[in-house]
């Protein structure tokens, strides 16, 4: 199995970062426009919470920079070890799409209890790659 395989989620991650981004700008801007919010008056973030109410693609980007990190990390060690497997393409690849899920679910109705479980499914799909991997090293 070729290791560049590995590579895949690692650009579907990166998409969706970029979707977010797209959906934060256009949500942000327009909030702002048809608020009349000055920009300096959001300069910083406690005036942006203070002034802003829609802060769902916001609060779900700067969370893709969360436990996503350890994945991009974790792509990284199996490429690098000669890792990449079918297991370890399967929980990537799952990862992926809890993500997706996770951001969509943020991003649009937001009910918490929703959110949750699939955030807690996708930190459970990371925490068995890095034991795969660790196992894989020993």
């Amino acid at each position: 199995m070729t290791g560049n395989l590995m590579l895949l989620p690692a650009f579907a991650m990166a998409a969706l970062t970029a979707l977010v981004w797209l959906r934060m700008y256009n949500t942000r801007i327009g909030e702002m426009k048809r608020e009349r919010i000055h920009p300096q008056a959001v300069a910083l973030s406690s005036q942006m919470a203070a002034l802003v109410k829609d802060t769902r693609a916001a609060d779900n980007f700067r969370n893709l920079f969360e436990l996503p990190v350890l994945f991009y990390l974790a792509l990284v060690i199996a490429y690098l070890t000669a890792q990449v497997s079918a297991v370890t393409l399967a929980l990537a690849w799952a990862f992926v799409a809890l993500r997706y899920a996770h951001s969509y679910i943020h991003c649009t109705y937001n009910k918490v209890m929703h959110r949750f479980q699939v955030y807690l499914l996708g930190g459970l799909v990371l925490w068995a790659l890095w034991a795969v991997l660790a196992v894989g090293i020993l």
